[in-house]
């Protein structure tokens, strides 16, 4: 059986809901971020060297990466589900999507994030905080908020294309991209296209017994 390896408000999310989707049967072990650090706790190391979720674990195999986890789950377990048959121009636009996701989406809003709670660090003394606030706006008004802008309209156009981001069904390449819009959605704001295309995976069944076999996740408000 899949035991994922689940951190609270984490991409770890993603990967319940795609088992929750396909049905397969899976044990949630969770971890909670530090208080202090919001790191992962060090018990992670024990599952994989880096010590980072999501981590799942079935059987002999250990696999890590949301990405690496959603094409195995796929692959293993979906019997030709949540994936556009070979050769397709949906095929092409899910491969793009699945990358997409952590390598173009998320780094932009983790800087947003870090640059928005640096200049807040308790560790930081309080004469540099005004010049860190300063520098770190600058930085967010010149750089991070023209390029999410540019990000976020490419995902409104892209999803008035289709009700998905690969085609008319839902697919893996969705999976990898709600974690992305969910984090948009409380650092840059979405256009109602992309409100909409969230709420409608929000409603979703799978998704819903996803987010009550993970415990508490801020990135959407019931």
């Amino acid at each position: 059986m899949i035991t994922v390896h689940h951190l609270n408000n984490s991409r770890s999310q993603r990967v319940l809901w795609l088992l929750e989707e396909l049905g397969v049967e899976y044990a949630v072990k969770r971890y909670e971020r530090d208080a202090a650090t919001m790191l992962a706790p060090p018990e992670l190391r024990a599952v994989h060297p880096l010590g980072k979720s999501p981590v799942i674990t079935d059987g002999d195999k250990t696999i890590a990466e949301t990405g690496a986890i959603v094409e195995y789950i796929i692959e293993t377990y979906g019997n030709g589900r949540m994936i556009p048959a070979s050769g397709t121009p949906e095929r092409l636009r899910y491969v793009y999507w699945m990358h997409y996701a952590e390598g173009s989406a998320m780094p932009p809003l983790v800087m947003k994030l870090i640059f928005n709670e640096v200049p807040k660090s308790k560790q930081m003394p309080f004469f540099m905080k005004p010049i860190a606030r300063g520098l770190f706006g600058a930085i967010g008004k010149s750089y991070l908020d023209p390029n999410l802008a540019a990000h976020v309209a490419f995902w409104a156009a892209e999803l008035g294309k289709s009700p998905y981001f690969a085609g008319a069904e839902l697919t893996g390449a969705d999976v990898m991209m709600s974690f992305p819009l969910e984090a948009a959605a409380t650092r840059a704001g979405l256009p109602p296209v992309v409100t909409q295309y969230l709420a409608g995976i929000h409603a979703r069944p799978a998704y819903k017994r996803a987010l009550a076999r993970g415990g508490p996740y801020d990135f959407v408000q019931e």
